[in-house]
């Protein structure tokens, strides 16, 4: 029968998951829930090193902070759920909470893209003119840089799930997903989805396009200015000022790619494979960043090295 034939709302969905493959499910559970405590631990002591040190009170660690919450909130937003569909094959999920879900999700991501730009522009600042760091960077500049982040992304976040959740879904309810992932919801409407199409489109120049193209030019000036340091020293100082944001970077923006620019299969049997492939990739985009980015952030800054230390220190002496 036709979708459009068909009258019966949908009132919640089915997250069908790993239910085709339940030899994965246990391995993948204590997989994903390792991962998630480490992105809880991890994100939470950069939030409290950050926040605790005065020496890192300063326009890029508080960048860092807004990145490692973010975070924390993307996770949280879907690995519950996804643990939980671990627990319970074929997963059924209110229509308002998968709406709520897919809003987070989608925010969260949105955020970070932004977020990650202005982080870009902040290292620019400190190697193109360092002079001028302190007036361009001012706490009147950086706070409502941030600030502008979360509501870019929170707002293009709430204009894709009201469109997507004012559809009609008259038949199918089962989501091959982990989560509501906006694609995957969108699959099963029973409506003329072309507007959805469009706007996701222009979200993505925005906030994928755009901020790609900020950090690329930002990047091209900042290798430019370093390799214009007489000493070799001097340049190494310079790009380990912002070789964690670039890598950060390079990974965020790369699993991306890797996610959407792959060749799809046109073989049945293949395509199963590939469907199976392709929400295994989600998945470990959804908490490998996450939990990646403190990491990166610890090995690859020695000012967050050391307040780590030091804040290991003084509990230990004062206990």
């Amino acid at each position: 029968m036709d979708k459009s034939n068909r009258t019966s709302p949908v009132v919640g969905f089915i997250l069908l998951g790993l239910s085709g493959h339940p030899k994965l499910v246990n391995i993948f559970f204590v997989l994903i829930l390792l991962m998630y405590l480490v992105i809880l631990l991890g994100n939470g002591v950069l939030i409290l090193v950050t926040t605790l040190d005065s020496r890192l009170h300063t326009p890029m660690y508080f960048f860092l902070r807004n990145l490692s919450f973010l975070d924390i909130c993307y996770t949280t937003s879907s690995v519950p759920l996804i643990l939980d569909s671990f627990l319970t094959p074929r997963k059924t999920i209110p229509f308002s909470a998968c709406a709520v879900q897919m809003f987070l999700s989608f925010a969260m991501g949105a955020t970070e893209c932004v977020l990650l730009g202005m982080m870009a522009f902040d290292r620019y600042v400190a190697i193109c003119k360092p002079l001028r760091y302190l007036d361009i960077m001012s706490k009147a500049a950086y706070v409502p840089m941030a600030a502008g982040s979360w509501v870019a992304g929170s707002s293009t976040a709430m204009v894709q799930t009201s469109l997507a959740m004012r559809l009609p879904f008259c038949g199918d309810n089962i989501i091959n997903h982990f989560t509501c992932e906006i694609l995957a919801v969108l699959k099963l409407a029973c409506a003329d989805i072309s507007i959805n199409v469009i706007s996701m489109a222009v979200a993505n120049v925005i906030f994928l396009g755009i901020p790609v193209l900020f950090i690329s030019f930002s990047y091209v000036f900042i290798i430019a200015t370093i390799l214009r340091i007489p000493s070799a020293e001097g340049r190494k100082k310079a790009f380990s000022t912002c070789s964690a944001h670039l890598t950060v970077v390079v990974v965020f923006y790369g699993t991306i790619l890797f996610m959407y620019g792959k060749p799809k299969s046109k073989d049945p049997l293949g395509a199963d494979k590939q469907d199976l492939s392709d929400k295994l990739i989600s998945l470990f985009y959804g908490v490998v960043t996450p939990m990646l980015n403190p990491i990166i952030y610890s090995l690859r800054n020695k000012d967050v090295k050391a307040a780590v230390r030091n804040l290991i220190f003084r509990k230990h002496f004062t206990q």
